[in-house]
């Protein structure tokens, strides 16, 4: 790189979560441009292994357990911990992912701080979605916000709701998530397919959480209408609240023999790669980071319109739109898509083009790396990158 490289902390929620996926993966890419990356969480992200790569660091948030408190103070102690980095490592600046708590807790540290340590803060919507929602933490995460440097959203509809909720007007950028191309692409799967369905069966697939807001067992009744008419299997990827209750009404329904469970699972593009079609039938989703990873590797999405959703699918071109809780016109696209070949070949190259067009890693990286350096004040000329 030819611009000046920055010493960046990076907070997020280490454990599964598509918050976590991007903020590792965002890391990992800077790292690669000549960035010094510093992560600062209570475990190393799940995305980001344990060996070796270069310009990359882990620091580890220790609570402390003195005996006088009731609850460990991790916020407190996630704040101290991004003081000291900062301070040690002479970072420019600290983008932590979610407002509550590591917002707060970057605010604090930067007051800590003897250099002008800049914070920049991406909201993935649970922050906003659900916690703003509570009357006891909203005029946190509104101050959170307004005391960032910048201030990051995964969708316009995530923009949106955050004004809306929390009476904001500050500037927000909108920084899509993106997939890393050399990662996510189609795999030829051919040697696995046979261990789930039969040469003239379709496969379907929904990857969550298992949380309420997922409707999981909308994804059943989907699937149960489309297989009237289309010999199918039904595969479902993760673990989650709600998986009792999916299994309860698969077997009450008596599709058992046509579902297939494979809980959690780390080579996600492998696995995508054996769908035909992916539903996402989510109440809320403010971007929906697993249908871009199925778009990457050509497989279509039928989802909701709900938040982000229609910002990514593209109804009629890279998969199919429905009303929330509307499984009869799931099914009737996921009929329409799994019978007919031309179509589901221009909808697999029209996902492909979009994944590396428009959701890009190299051009998701090349926006942050912007924002990075307009909060700093640094004139640099970035180069555009071109997705190929």
């Amino acid at each position: 790189m030819t611009q000046e490289p920055l010493k960046i902390g990076i907070t997020c929620y280490p454990s599964l979560g598509g918050s976590g996926v991007v903020a590792t993966e965002l890391g990992k890419l800077l790292a690669e441009r000549g960035h010094q990356v510093h992560f600062i969480t209570h475990n190393i992200p799940f995305r980001l292994g344990t060996s070796f790569q270069k310009n990359i660091y882990y620091h580890e948030v220790d609570v402390n357990d003195y005996y006088v408190f009731r609850y460990p103070p991790y916020d407190l102690s996630l704040a101290s911990k991004m003081a000291q980095v900062a301070k040690m490592q002479q970072l420019d600046l600290l983008h932590v992912h979610y407002a509550v708590p590591h917002a707060v807790c970057a605010y604090l540290a930067k007051q800590m701080s003897t250099s002008d340590l800049k914070v920049v803060t991406t909201l993935h919507g649970t922050d906003i979605t659900v916690l703003a929602q509570d009357e006891t933490l909203k005029d946190m995460i509104r101050f959170a916000i307004n005391q960032s440097d910048a201030v990051t959203a995964v969708s316009q509809d995530l923009i949106a709701e955050t004004r809306e909720l929390l009476d904001i007007d500050r500037h927000i950028d909108l920084t899509y998530n993106f997939i890393d191309k050399r990662v996510y692409y189609p795999r030829d799967i051919s040697h696995l397919r046979s261990e789930f369905a039969y040469p003239d069966e379709k496969i379907v697939m929904h990857i969550s959480n298992f949380r309420p807001v997922k409707r999981v067992c909308d994804v059943v009744d989907t699937f149960a209408k489309m297989a009237e008419k289309v010999p199918s299997r039904l595969v479902f990827v993760g673990e989650g609240p709600d998986m009792p209750k999916v299994q309860h009404k698969i077997m009450a329904m008596g599709l058992e023999d046509r579902v297939h469970f494979l809980g959690k699972q780390d080579e996600i593009a492998q696995v995508i790669s054996l769908a035909d079609v992916l539903l996402l039938p989510s109440e809320k989703e403010s971007f929906g980071l697993v249908a871009l990873e199925a778009m990457a590797c050509g497989v279509p999405t039928i989802g909701s319109i709900a938040g982000g959703i229609p910002e990514l699918v593209t109804h009629e071109e890279t998969g199919f739109l429905a009303p929330v809780g509307d499984t009869d016109a799931m099914a009737a696209y996921a009929i329409r898509l799994l019978t007919d070949d031309a179509l589901a070949e221009r909808m697999r190259e029209a996902c492909l083009h979009r994944a590396r067009h428009v959701f890009c890693n190299d051009l998701i990286t090349h926006e942050y790396e912007k924002i990075y350096y307009r909060v700093l004040n640094r004139e640099v000329n970035l180069e555009q990158p071109v997705c190929t």
